[in-house]
Parts: structure tokens; sequence; C-alpha cells
């Protein structure tokens, strides 16, 4: 119940923007563009159609099992990116012609009843730039995302990270979204690719599904051939707890993977040690184990020893800094996933990409493995990251553990 009442109002904001989206769309891009009624017509069915893939999605992601609910999935999130750069330069565009007091034919209308023709040749000019320009974006993306993840080295000097574990190398994937979209064959190349670097840990940083374990359970399966010379280790992301975090930790640890729900182990390596943290995702808090518990996970911490903390949401560096991590990898955020989408996320998110400081903390904030929504990436390509971690006593820089 708890759940549903956080869905609820969810669904009847997303589903008012969602109608409120488009109607503007056709009414802007359409209507009043003074189209043949035959394209015009054409057009708003199309626009209605494409919307109801959106409602459609999430029903055939839990009727349907991969790859048959790809036939949704696919043009539902196909329209989504192309809604959203349509939406933009539309709004845009109006922006534009309202400071530049540029006459529209809705307003031309209501001066006389005759057809005005340089209006709308006005708008079909802007319709069709409109159309055009969110077309390359579409691709652009598109063409990004096909690409998959680019490798993302990393290096930071930690102030008390001891010198025999100087060069330590941690394969960092996160926001993977395995589901919708990208199934067993990316599972399969994202393991190989990770092993390739021959890690001495691997860190997932949450969301690594979006689907009920029963419709997924094959399509993570690649991911039991995952290998760091001091294990794997998972910390549950916002998506993993819509898709059933209990279940889903209870499939990762038969893949092999170490879950750290507000917990930490001893890593031993080189004849030194840290300690490896990892905290529940804080959106956890509907369900029975209660959210994030940075508290619990660093209790007790042994008077010097390095902290590395796995938080899948950045935000959590705020409380952690404080608290004697010396760094944390998170995902969540995607980079922004497609520009300029990363503005917005910068308005609710202070890290969004890349490695912060504060004090004698840091974190790395990852673009993330795979994609959510849009199957595109712009100016923010998919990423796995290898960190090294360096000493500041460390002797030569090619000395490793």
């Amino acid at each position: 119940m708890p759940r549903l009442l956080l869905v609820i109002p969810f669904l009847l904001v997303f589903g008012g923007v969602a109608v409120g989206g488009h109607w503007y769309l056709a009414r802007r891009l359409v209507s009043e563009a003074g189209l043949p009624p035959a394209l015009e017509s054409g057009l708003l069915v199309a626009i209605v159609v494409a919307a109801a893939t959106l409602v459609l999605q999430p029903i055939g992601e839990r009727l349907l099992r991969p790859p048959w609910s790809r036939l949704i999935a696919w043009p539902a999130s196909v329209w989504m990116g192309l809604f959203f750069y349509l939406f933009l330069l539309v709004a845009f565009s109006d922006l534009l012609m309202l400071l530049g007091g540029v006459v529209t034919p809705k307003e031309l209308h209501a001066a006389t009843a005759e057809v005005p023709e340089p209006g709308f040749a006005l708008e079909r000019a802007r319709a069709a730039g409109v159309l055009v320009v969110a077309l390359a974006f579409v691709a652009a993306g598109m063409r990004v995302a096909r690409r998959g993840p680019v490798l993302e080295r990393v290096e930071v000097t930690l102030d008390r990270w001891p010198e025999a574990l100087d060069g330590f190398r941690i394969a960092q994937i996160s926001d993977i979204h395995i589901g919708p979209i990208l199934g067993r064959r990316f599972s399969r190349e994202l393991a190989d690719r990770v092993n390739a670097l021959a890690p001495d840990l691997v860190a997932v940083t949450g969301d690594l599904v979006d689907g009920s374990v029963s419709k997924l359970r094959d399509e993570v399966a690649p991911f039991a051939d995952l290998r760091g010379r001091c294990g794997v280790y998972f910390v549950t992301g916002n998506h993993d707890h819509y898709s059933g975090a209990q279940g889903w930790s209870s499939r990762v640890e038969e893949l092999g993977f170490v879950v750290l729900r507000n917990r930490r182990v001893t890593i031993e390596a080189g004849g030194a040690s840290f300690e490896l943290a990892g905290v529940d995702d804080h959106r956890s808090g509907y369900e029975t184990f209660g959210g994030e518990d940075l508290d619990a996970a660093l209790a007790g911490l042994p008077p010097g020893r390095p902290v590395v903390l796995l938080a899948h949401d950045p935000t959590t560096f705020k409380k952690a800094c404080a608290m004697g991590v010396d760094l944390q990898l998170s995902g969540h955020t995607h980079g922004g996933q497609i520009w300029p989408f990363g503005w917005f996320v910068r308005i609710a998110v202070p890290f969004v990409a890349g490695l912060y400081r504060r004090g004698g903390a840091q974190l790395y904030v990852s673009r993330g493995t795979g994609f959510w929504g849009p199957p595109m990436r712009l100016f923010a390509p998919a990423e796995i990251t290898e960190i090294r971690i360096r000493s500041p006593r460390r002797g030569t820089p090619e000395e490793t553990p």
C-alpha cells in the first residue's frame, strides 16, 4: 500500500504533463501550420498513436517477456526522445517569436476571416525546421548509444591510501538498465569488456535492471562471468527498487556478486586493507528494509583505515564526506544522457558527472553504462570506468599492488 501511494501521484503528474505536452505539440506544430486537411489529420493521428505507445510500454513490460516486449519498447522509447526534442524546440521557437514580436497565424485569424498565408508560411517553415533539427538530434543520439560505452580512465589520489595498495584498480559500471531495450547480448559484451581490464575489484553502483526477476533472469545471466581479483560488489539503485530489490539482491548473489546493503566489508590486498561500504538507494524507504542507512554502513570504522563507499545517488556525498569516507562511487544522473537534459539534472543534483572533492573526500559520478528511456546518448556517452587509486606516498608511478 505505501508503494501504491507513492506511485499514484507520480502517474497523475506524468499523465498530466504527457497529455498537455502532446496537445501543445499537436496544436503548435500541426494545427496552426495551415497544412492540407489530409496531411494535418494524418499527423495528428500519428501523434496520438505515438503518445499511446508511452502508455502501452509499461503494460507490455509487465505482460510480455523479452524479446516480445521490445516490439512495444522500441517505438515508445524512440518517440520519447523525439518528443523531448520536438517539445523543446517548439517551445524555444515560440519564445523567440514572442520576444521578436512575430505575429502568429492564431493572432491573424482573430483579426480577419481570410486565410493569412504569409503567417502560415512562417509556421510551416518553423515546423519543418523543428522537425529536421529534432530528427538530427535523435539520429546523433542513437548513433552514440549504439556504439556502446566508452572506457573512461580516472586516477584519484587519496590522502590515507596505503602505499602497498598504490595503483589499485576498480572497474565501475552503473545504470545499466537491462530490460526494455538492452538485454542478454549487452550483458555479455559488458562482462567481456570489464573482464578484459583485469580489475582488482568490480563495483556495480545500481540500476542494474528495469523489470522483474521473473522476466529478466536470463537477460542478466552473463554477469555471472564478471571477475575482479577482490570480488564483484553491488549496491541497489532506485530502478532496482522499482523492480523489486529483494528479489534482485538474491538474483545477483546467485551470479556471484556481494551485495552491500547498508554494510561494509574489509578488502585486503598487497599486505594492506581498506573498507568497502555500500548503501541502499534512499528511494527504497517504502520497502520493508528501510532504505539508505549510512550510519549503519560506517559504524565502528577502524581508526585511520581508508573507506570507499558505493552509493547509487551522488547526493549521499553531502553527508558521507563528513563521515570519514575517502572516495564515493555513484551513478544515477546518466550525465544528463541527452543534451541539454543535463542542465535540468543540475537543478536537483549538484554532482552530474566526473570527479568532485569536498575537503579530503572525493566523489566520482559515472555517466552510466547503459541508458534509460530514449535509446540515445548526446554529449554524454555511456562509460565503463577504470578508477586507479594512488597513494601520496607511492614510490614510482609504475608501481602496482
